[in-house]
């Protein structure tokens, strides 16, 4: 009866899973999905910053008469919005995709294995993505400094005139 009682308890042991979603690895990547959104988050504020400074750019724009380096530093600008607008919608996709992978993992639809491949590979173009922001960020602070330098010298000239 002992060797019964211990078979079953130790077949009962060996025949759980344990819930996907409670391993440490489930738990790293709802972590890293997490520091992603807090990303996103960065680059949509810094995107809407960018949207009101071309705004103000346009704005300041009207009291010059009809400089082609304005209007050329407004095209620049505005497909620099642009590029960026893509670049935020391919994120939230990836947090998307990142979101329904934690799901597929946690109702046990994925192996380990699986997850952890598809989550290195999001996670290398979270990565790139970072990068390219910054850089359209640095692209964005230099056609702004540029337009004010212009602004100034516009104000001067005026001032002379």
């Amino acid at each position: 009866m002992r060797y019964v009682l211990f078979f079953t308890l130790m077949l009962a042991m060996i025949s759980c899973k344990q819930n996907p979603a409670e391993t440490q690895e489930h738990k790293e990547l709802v972590a890293s999905r997490a520091a992603m959104e807090t990303a996103h988050e960065a680059m949509t504020m810094d995107h809407n910053k960018m949207t009101d400074n071309h705004e103000q750019m346009i704005a300041a724009h009207t009291a010059v008469e009809n400089d082609s380096l304005h209007i050329e530093m407004e095209k620049q600008h505005n497909q620099l919005l642009s590029k960026h607008q893509k670049l935020i919608d391919a994120h939230t996709a990836l947090l998307e995709k990142h979101e329904a992978l934690e799901t597929k993992h946690a109702a046990g639809e994925m192996t380990l294995e699986e997850m952890k491949k598809e989550h290195e590979m999001m996670a290398t173009e979270h990565e790139s993505m970072e990068k390219e922001h910054q850089i359209l960020k640095t692209e964005h602070e230099k056609i702004a400094e540029e337009d004010k330098k212009m602004m100034m010298e516009d104000k001067e000239k005026t001032i002379e005139s």
